[in-house]
């Protein structure tokens, strides 16, 4: 087997993704507080997909991965948001 040899991830990058996360979870209590409808789920959802995206590319590496297995992650994680998000619009609305 051979092994893959990968650059170290700088520590401005997990800094970088630190805050990004800090600013995402405050995006996601502010829209929290607000009316929106149906659609605070979806925010909510959206908001909650950056979050896992900016978690699996930094810190489990996934950024130095194959362009196939980036595009399969990142097309199941959006199909599991789409349906979670159906699942809230069924229940909203019965």
């Amino acid at each position: 087997m051979s092994e893959h040899t990968h650059e170290p991830v700088p520590y401005r990058t997990f800094i970088l993704i630190w805050v990004a996360l800090l600013v995402l979870t405050a995006i996601t209590i502010a829209v929290s507080r607000v009316d929106l409808g149906a659609l605070n789920i979806w925010v909510a959802l959206g908001v909650a997909s950056i979050k896992s995206s900016l978690v699996i590319f930094v810190f489990m590496h996934l950024r130095q991965e194959s362009k196939l297995f980036k595009i399969g992650l990142m097309v199941m994680l959006s199909i599991l948001a789409i349906f979670i998000g159906l699942t809230f619009f069924d229940v909203l609305y019965r």
